[in-house]
């Protein structure tokens, strides 16, 4: 097994750009930007609960301390664009980072998350009308294989679920 220097020397400085190219397209390091702020609150919160009659020098100084921590933001880019270098080839880089930089590809960022939401609604629709319809084709099933025995119990069962409400469909 080669040491992690050797791995990382292996990946060309080209193939490192069309990572970084592609990661900045894609917005895949944007859920990253508030974690020195949140360290900072969140220090800030700690330090001032211990010594409140100092909270402007506390504050100042934290955020001092922030900004000065600030461009080490570069080392986890570096890294983030190593992990895709290793996962993508450099031609693939540049095509993900064409498409995504293309109108297209930042359509689909910006109403990707709305075209999930609406599709995890459709398939919830979808298959409780599934349930709802292979319940029903059960039950008649059941029937056909004993309808004396159990005509009693299956429409006892039936009555509940038909009683009950569909739930794709909104209450009145």
């Amino acid at each position: 097994m080669l040491p992690a220097t050797a791995l990382a020397q292996e990946i060309s400085d080209s193939h490192l750009a069309a990572a970084r190219v592609a990661i900045e397209a894609i917005d895949a390091t944007d859920q990253f930007d508030n974690i020195l702020l949140n360290a900072a609150t969140q220090i800030k919160s700690e330090l001032i609960g211990n010594n409140p009659d100092r909270q402007t020098a506390i504050s100042d100084m934290v955020d001092e301390k922030a900004l000065a921590l600030a461009p080490r933001r570069g080392d986890l880019e570096n890294e983030i664009a190593r992990v895709y270098a290793k996962l993508f080839t450099e031609e693939e880089l540049r095509q993900i980072g064409e498409f995504y930089n293309s109108e297209a590809g930042k359509k689909l960022l910006a109403q990707g998350p709305l075209a999930t939401r609406e599709m995890l609604g459709a398939a919830e629709v979808w298959s409780n009308g599934i349930m709802r319809d292979l319940r029903e084709s059960a039950i008649e099933g059941i029937r056909q294989i004993a309808p004396a025995a159990n005509a009693a119990p299956a429409a006892a069962d039936a009555a509940p679920a038909a009683a009950a409400p569909d739930a794709a469909t909104p209450a009145q």
